[in-house]
C-alpha cells in the first residue's frame, strides 16, 4: 500500500524503515550525526518550508532516503493503520 507523507509524495509502506519525531529523536548525538551525513550526501528531501515535525527513513532504489515532513509521527501511524485496513478489502484477487 502507498502512504501519503505530504506534498503529493507517496511511499510504499513496505519501503518505510522508520518514522521519527524530530524533537525527541534529535536529542541524541547519533541521530543528529545521521541526519547531518544524510544531508551532506543529498539523501534528504524537505517536503515543507515550515519547521518539520518528523522524519521518515525509507529504502530507495539505490540509497536510503530521508524525508523531513510536517506530518506528526502519530498522524503517519494512523495513516498506516488505515492503509492496513484496506488490505482486507476484496480487490478481485483470490486469497
Amino acid at each position: 500500500m502507498y502512504l501519503h507523507i505530504g506534498d503529493d509524495i507517496c511511499l510504499l509502506s513496505d519501503k518505510i524503515i522508520g518514522v521519527f519525531d524530530l524533537d525527541k529523536s534529535t536529542v541524541g548525538k547519533t541521530t543528529r550525526e545521521f541526519l547531518s551525513t544524510a544531508e551532506k550526501n543529498l539523501e534528504v528531501t524537505y517536503l515543507t518550508p515550515d519547521i518539520p515535525k518528523s522524519f521518515i527513513i525509507a529504502t530507495g532504489r539505490v540509497k536510503t532516503d530521508v524525508f523531513l515532513v510536517t506530518v506528526s509521527p502519530g498522524t503517519i501511524k494512523k495513516r498506516m493503520k488505515a492503509s492496513e485496513s484496506y488490505k482486507g478489502v476484496n480487490d478481485g484477487r483470490k486469497n
